[in-house]
This record gives C-alpha cells, sequence and structure tokens, in this order.
C-alpha cells in the first residue's frame, strides 16, 4: 500500500466520498452490536435486558476513552501523512497503542472498585446487579482487545484506507450473532455467555486487524524503531481528551434531557427516547462524512495545502445540509410512520408527532457543528469541538429548557425548542471558529 496523499490532493471530493461510505457502513454495524446483544438476551427475561440496559452506559464511556485516543492519533498520524513523515506517523501509532493499553489498565482497576456501587447508584435491583456485575465485569477485562482493535481499526481510517476497518467490522459483527446463541442458550451461560461472545469477537478483530497491519497497510508497527516521546503523548491527548469528553457529555446530556421529560411523565420520556434514536440513524451519514473530512483535514494540514482545506470542508457541510433537509423533511411530513416503527402505542405516536416536526428544524445545524468540530480535530485543535458540543448540548439548552419549563411553565415541546435555538447558536459559533483558525493557517 502506498501513502494515498498525493491521490486525496488530486481530488477530494472524490476522496471524501471514497472515505465516508465505508465509516458509514462500519457505524451501522458498530450500532447492530448492540442490538444483537439485546436481541438474544431479550429471551432471558425482564432482569437480563436491565442488566444489559444498565451496563450500556458504562460501556459507552469505555468507547468515549478509547475513541479518545483514537481520534487524537488519528488526528497527528493523517498529518504525519500529509508531511510524507512515515516514521512520524508509525510512531504516533505505536503511541496511540500504549496509551490504549494503559487507559486499559486504568479502567480496569476503577471499573472493578466502583462496578457494584454504580449499578446500585443506578438503581438496579440486587438480582439485576448480579447479572450486570457478571455482564460488564467480563467486557470490562476483556476490553483490552477492543482498546487495541479500535486503535488499529483508526490506523488505517488515518492513511485512508476505511474499508479494510468496515470488512473486518462485517465479519465480527457476523461472528458475533453466531457465537450468542451458543454460548447464551447452548452452553446455558445466560448474560455471562453475551459477554463472552463479545469478547471473543473483539479478539478475533484484534487478530484480523494486526494480520493486515503486517500485510495491507502502509504504516508498520515496528517495536525496534519506537522512540518515546512526551511531546507525541500532550499532541495525541489534546486532541484525544476533549473527544472522549465530549462522549461522555452526550450521556449527560441525555441524562439531563431525560430528567426535564421525565417532569411531564414517563411517556415523554419514552417519547424523546424513540426520537432520539431515530435522529441517531439519520445523522449516522454525517457523522460518517465527519470522520472522513478529518483524515483529509489532517493530511491537507500536514501538507501546507490549508487552500484545500476549506473547499472540501464546505462541500461536506453542503452534502450534510442538503441531506438533513431531505430527511428531515420527509421526519416533519411522515411523523407518525417514524413512529410507529418503533411503537404501537398511540400515546407515544400523539406525543412524537409535535416532537419530531420541531426537532427536524435542528438536524442541518448538527450537521455543521459536527463536521466542523471533526475538521479542527483533524488540524490539531481538541478544545474547539468540545466547547462546540457543549454549547449544542448543556451550556445552552439546558438553562433554556430550565426557563422554559420552570420560570414560564412552558409545556414539553419547549425542552425541544431550547434543543434547536443551542444547534442554531452552536453552528453559528463553529462557522466563526473554522473561518478565525483557517485565516490563521493561510497567514
Amino acid at each position: 500500500m502506498k501513502n494515498k496523499v498525493d491521490e486525496f490532493i488530486s481530488n477530494p471530493r472524490k476522496a471524501l466520498y471514497k472515505l465516508a461510505w465505508p465509516m458509514l457502513i462500519a457505524m451501522l454495524v458498530q450500532t447492530l452490536y448492540n442490538v444483537v446483544d439485546t436481541a438474544f438476551v431479550g429471551r432471558l427475561g425482564a432482569d437480563s435486558i436491565a442488566a444489559l440496559t444498565f451496563s450500556f452506559p458504562l460501556f459507552f464511556i469505555l468507547i468515549g476513552i478509547n475513541s479518545g485516543i483514537a481520534v487524537g492519533m488519528s488526528s497527528r498520524i493523517s498529518r504525519f501523512m500529509g508531511e510524507k513523515n512515515k516514521e512520524g506517523a508509525e510512531n504516533t501509532a505505536m503511541h496511540g497503542i500504549l496509551l490504549g493499553i494503559f487507559f486499559f489498565i486504568i479502567s480496569v482497576v476503577l471499573g472493578l472498585i466502583f462496578i457494584r456501587p454504580m449499578f446500585n447508584l443506578f438503581g438496579a435491583t440486587p438480582a439485576v446487579i448480579e447479572l450486570a456485575v457478571d455482564y460488564f465485569s467480563i467486557v470490562l477485562m476483556g476490553s483490552i482487545f477492543m482498546f487495541s482493535a479500535y486503535i488499529i481499526n483508526n490506523i488505517f481510517v488515518s492513511q485512508g484506507d476505511t474499508k479494510t476497518p468496515m470488512k473486518i467490522q462485517i465479519f465480527t459483527l457476523l461472528l458475533n450473532i453466531v457465537l450468542d446463541p451458543i454460548f447464551i442458550y447452548v452452553l446455558g451461560l445466560g448474560v455471562k455467555g453475551a459477554a463472552i461472545a463479545t469478547v471473543i469477537s473483539f479478539t478475533i478483530g484484534l487478530i484480523l486487524y494486526s494480520y493486515f497491519l503486517h500485510t495491507k497497510s502502509y504504516l508498520h508497527i515496528h517495536p525496534q524503531n519506537f522512540t518515546f516521546s512526551t511531546k507525541l503523548i500532550k499532541e495525541i491527548l489534546m486532541v484525544g481528551l476533549p473527544a472522549s469528553i465530549m462522549m461522555i457529555v452526550m450521556s449527560v446530556f441525555l441524562m439531563i434531557f431525560n430528567w426535564f421529560m421525565s417532569y411531564f411523565g414517563t411517556d415523554h420520556v419514552a417519547a424523546f427516547g424513540i426520537g432520539f434514536r431515530a435522529e441517531s440513524v439519520v445523522i449516522m451519514p454525517v457523522m460518517a462524512g465527519s470522520f472522513a473530512v478529518m483524515t483529509l483535514v489532517g493530511m491537507f494540514f500536514g501538507a501546507k495545502r490549508v487552500d484545500l482545506i476549506k473547499g472540501i470542508v464546505w462541500h461536506a457541510i453542503k452534502i450534510g445540509v442538503l441531506y438533513t433537509i431531505v430527511v428531515g423533511g420527509l421526519f416533519f411530513i411522515f411523523p407518525s410512520f417514524i413512529y410507529k416503527i418503533f411503537t404501537s402505542d398511540p400515546v407515544l405516536i400523539e406525543l412524537g408527532i409535535p416532537y419530531l416536526r420541531i426537532v427536524v428544524l435542528a438536524y442541518p445545524f448538527m450537521g455543521i457543528t459536527m463536521v466542523i468540530g471533526r475538521t479542527l480535530q483533524g488540524m490539531g485543535y481538541g478544545m474547539p469541538g468540545l466547547i462546540i458540543n457543549l454549547l449544542r448540548t448543556i451550556l445552552v439548552s439546558t438553562p433554556l429548557s430550565y426557563l422554559f419549563v420552570f420560570v414560564l411553565g412552558y409545556g414539553y415541546l419547549s425542552v425541544i425548542t431550547s434543543i434547536v435555538i443551542a444547534s442554531i447558536v452552536a453552528s453559528v459559533v463553529a462557522i466563526v471558529w473554522f473561518e478565525w483558525e483557517i485565516k490563521k493557517a493561510i497567514v
């Protein structure tokens, strides 16, 4: 495999689509992982489903930590690729793997100490806590394979290869589908079986990643060439830590807005949850595009081709906005159809129709903030993306929701309106910040 920088520079738009579509499929596959586990465990009863449900926020934190390291590493590798500094890119990859192992050790130590108190804090019953501990402790101990696989996944992505990770993730999903019923039902291991199947899938995935890293990758891991660099560690964490916090912020955002909705009743919480799930599927192509943009921006920035960055970013934004307007328009016209995919409860459908018709107004602005946030990460700036995300999720919408609901006495739709307002504010700040950074880079 060769360095693809020159190929991408010659046709940035083609490169964007070439990188984005395998990422989209990989994201859909990742989403299906949880769906598959839940589908098989669901036949064991309500306690088993609850155990997985209580485990998901902690699993999400693990993914957030892992993703942050990978994003920080990817940003630096992409810039080294643009500079055509293969040695620097490979050394960064090795630093990423070491950081993944370091944070895995911290996660295991803290997890084993606090796992039971955390489930108790979440409000799980004693029976559910035992099942949740059985499930999550196995996943936690096996997360070394997840951490390592995800790091190597991003080594491929950062050098412009998104097809190899897509193929591996599809294979591991299919493997998980085969292993789940064997370990859960045939061997009678229940939720433990689901966890073991997941860990085995991650392990096989890591073996495949390692094999292709050795045989197919432009970048390779040479331990004998490793040179420890505190500067590289700092550069990875400067982008990676804010990226990790961004994922944790999303969990906090959901908890806060579930709390606001709970003021109006359980049905409102359920309606909000369904709307959010629909939104997460809709926004996935924009997320895939934003990750592709991050790789390209990193390469162009490293190659000193700042002139290409503005063009490809605005092209990605235009495509993202057009897509979200079209899909948002369909949601606006057919909201009841969307809700009926998830529920047959007429009360939830009635609550969800006006919710969906308001929240779609935020979709184009969400797309703008995602693309620009990843762009700035690609340039090596981690904090702007975090601040923009905080504006969109917490800093603006939370006080507005409190004002609307508890001070002015407005209904549940005012909470959704606050999300739209926050998304608009965040997108304006994102555009101004991006233009400012581009001007600085050109000078």
